[in-house]
């Protein structure tokens, strides 16, 4: 097993197994964050996916 922990990504609560005890939903995922690495090749391009989602605002307010 990868993980223990697993995370519903329908209610949000916690469980250990494949499947969610509280709602049943199959859909759940690691809660942890992917592991921090200096040398890491594609910050570049998840910065960039990241940023360019946000629209910029030109300041005029109204």
């Amino acid at each position: 097993m990868n993980k223990l922990l697993l995370k519903c990504k329908v209610c949000g609560s916690y469980t250990l197994g494949p499947t969610c005890r509280k709602c049943g939903s199959s859909e759940v995922a690691s809660p942890h964050p992917p592991k921090f690495s200096p040398d890491d090749r594609y910050l570049r391009y998840r910065l960039r996916e990241r940023y360019s989602e946000k629209e910029p605002t030109n300041g005029v307010n109204g």
